[in-house]
């Protein structure tokens, strides 16, 4: 039996539409995208703002000081040196503080996140008696200010012998550093499925195996990023620094630009150049490991 009725015509291929490929944003319904260089645009204006500051500690740095004070620091240099980074070392005591800044960040960053990463194992995947409890009390830290507890960490320091010492500071900063990792583990590692660490149980596998060979190579995006902001904060941090350390010969690289400021006139080429010597490292690992810091913050924001 034919399917067309008897006597009617086939139109001609000239009254048919023109075809249309159908796209995967009309399908899935989701609007077209419009804007984009007025977006792009203003994306690029916030970027210059943004880096501004950076720009103009680079120029200051390359200037000799009688051209700061003499044109202001937003005119355009007219003469260029380097000598202010060579002077800079010197005055900075740069060879001392970044001794001390790179064993603290070896010594304090690695042992910081192996303690946040085991107590966030714990919170996240144990069952634990008093889970909340702990859990309350590790991000009550996050809430703690600094400056009050300047008087009774130095009280503390000062009876166990620990003032005026470099590793002295391995303590308060492993207080202050190890909430907020916890806080970014542990909500990474309530991610991972359940069912990797019941399978690991099944083959006989404890605790510490499970966390070891199992939790920490899964996590590396948040261990990398944990492991940058928390070298950032040590290499940058300041106050505890300049309270608990007195003499030269233990000074961080915060505190040794301090040297750049006298009693009568400020240095301000020169601090520029000693602030570019400390940044370098910090900069040139953050340019190298950006991408793990946006992965490793925004993995465990959504479920899946």
């Amino acid at each position: 039996m034919s399917t067309f009725a008897e006597g009617a015509e086939l139109a001609p291929v000239s009254a048919l539409p023109d075809a249309h490929i159908v796209s995967s944003d009309e399908l899935s319904g989701k609007p077209k995208r419009k804007g984009g260089i007025g977006m792009t645009i203003i994306i690029a204006l916030v970027a210059l703002l943004w880096i501004s500051p950076l720009v103009l500690l680079v120029i200051t740095a390359l200037r000799p000081l009688s051209d700061f004070v003499a044109n202001g620091p937003l005119a355009w240099p007219q003469e260029w040196t380097l000598q202010n980074f060579a002077d800079a070392w010197g005055v900075g005591n740069f060879a001392t503080t970044y001794r001390n800044s790179a064993f603290l960040l070896i010594l304090k960053v690695p042992l910081g996140v192996l303690i946040s990463a085991m107590l966030a194992f714990a919170l996240a995947k144990l069952r634990l008696r008093f889970g909340a409890v702990i859990m309350f009390a590790v991000f009550l830290g996050l809430t703690i200010p600094i400056y009050i507890t300047i008087v009774p960490v130095f009280i503390l320091l000062r009876n166990i012998g620990a003032v005026d010492s470099v590793p002295g500071l391995v303590g308060p900063y492993l207080a202050f550093g190890i909430p907020f990792e916890v806080l970014v583990l542990q909500s990474f590692f309530r991610q991972l499925p359940d069912e990797l660490i019941e399978a690991a149980k099944m083959d006989g596998a404890g605790p510490w195996r499970i966390f070891f060979t199992l939790i920490l190579p899964l996590s590396t995006p948040a261990l990398v990023t944990v492991l940058i902001l928390d070298a950032v904060a040590t290499w940058n941090e300041f106050l505890f620094a300049l309270i608990l350390l007195s003499s030269d010969a233990h000074k961080t690289i915060p505190v040794g630009l301090l040297n750049f400021q006298g009693q009568f006139a400020n240095n301000n080429t020169g601090l520029a150049a000693g602030i570019l010597i400390a940044v370098v490292p910090i900069l040139i690992a953050y340019i190298f490991l950006q991408r793990w810091i946006v992965g490793g913050l925004t993995a465990g924001a959504t479920k899946g």
